[in-house]
């Protein structure tokens, strides 16, 4: 056989061994596609129309623009300061199918008061969105113009002042628990199942003042907006509403926000966590978003996941020593 001849069948026996080995190949390099054919359940901890809710419903329709074939679907499931979701979140399949809003201080503060069905290491943060300041929020036609008066009133009524929170453990409830230690004072503390639900029992006068944050009172760009909100107990005024001052502008030294991010369950691979995070971020960055923040009244201040993740031992001593110098459930 001449050498030319040799060489020729040489290289048809090895292009006949690749073919053949090829579809043993394929399966080990081929990646499931991610987002596509399933829809996204997003799992929120709180009843429609509170901030988490109205914060995500918004995120979702411009993350399903930015990531091709992605069809996100809202599941409210409230209850117990959001353990609820923090459960649904834990135990769902690792597969980028199911995300949901995590909140600070709950998702930190409530394991410190009682045992809870969710556990922080199964659950992987992908990106904070706000860092919104609790505040003291009262109706428009409350005789309460400022923190003094109130501190007045509940000398002179202890215990017969209602404050509404969105439940045990939360920021509302927490500022709560710090303002009356700070004051020397005691208020009736109604807990509900959303911030929406607090706003609502206010306008219906269910209660005298609502803890809420300055990003769900609803109040910009009206005249004359039917709640008022007495101070906030962020460490500084937010920009967005300059005239509401600092609770420590007032005298009491109360430092308190929620914090309100997007989680996933923590065996989600690290290749869908991350275009999920990179999503994220394109969309905090453009300025649709930045005027839809705006509107809906979002105090921005967003994170990737492992640096959020990062300042939450500090957070959760914080709440833990909280607990220890005035224990927020009996």
């Amino acid at each position: 056989m001449s050498h030319q001849r040799l060489l020729g069948r040489r290289a048809l026996l090895a292009a006949g061994g690749a073919l053949a080995a090829a579809p043993l190949a394929r399966p080990a390099l081929a990646q499931p596609a991610w987002p596509v054919g399933r829809p996204i359940e997003m799992v929120v901890g709180f009843a429609p129309g509170g901030g988490t809710d109205v914060m995500l419903r918004a995120m979702a329709i411009f993350l399903a623009a930015e990531l091709p074939g992605a069809n996100f679907v809202v599941s409210n499931r409230p209850g117990a300061g959001g353990e609820t979701a923090y459960v649904a979140i834990q135990n769902a399949r690792p597969d980028g199918y199911t995300i949901g809003g995590l909140n600070t201080p709950g998702y930190l503060s409530v394991p410190i008061e009682r045992r809870v069905r969710y556990d922080r290491s199964k659950i992987r943060t992908i990106a904070r969105l706000v860092d919104d300041p609790t505040a003291f929020v009262v109706h428009q036609d409350s005789p309460y113009r400022t923190l003094a008066d109130l501190v007045a009133d509940a000398k002179r009524r202890p215990g017969r002042i209602s404050v509404g929170s969105s439940g045990v453990g939360t920021d509302d409830h927490l500022g709560l628990t710090l303002f009356q230690a700070v004051t020397g004072t005691e208020f009736i503390h109604a807990p509900y199942a959303g911030a929406g639900l607090v706003k609502n029992a206010l306008l219906a006068r269910h209660i005298d003042v609502a803890g809420l944050n300055l990003g769900e009172i609803g109040m910009l760009g009206q005249d004359r907006p039917a709640l008022r909100p007495l101070a906030a107990m962020g460490a500084q005024r937010w920009d967005l509403m300059p005239d509401v001052p600092t609770f420590r502008e007032q005298g009491y030294d109360v430092l308190m926000t929620s914090e309100r991010g997007i989680g996933a369950p923590r065996g989600t691979p690290d290749e869908i966590a991350l275009r999920l995070q990179e999503a994220i971020a394109r969309v905090v960055a453009k300025p649709e978003w930045a005027e839809k923040a705006r509107q809906l009244e979002l105090p921005m201040a967003y994170l990737p996941g492992a640096e959020w993740e990062a300042q939450m031992p500090e957070q959760e001593a914080r709440y833990r020593r909280i607990w220890e110098r005035t224990p927020w459930q009996q």
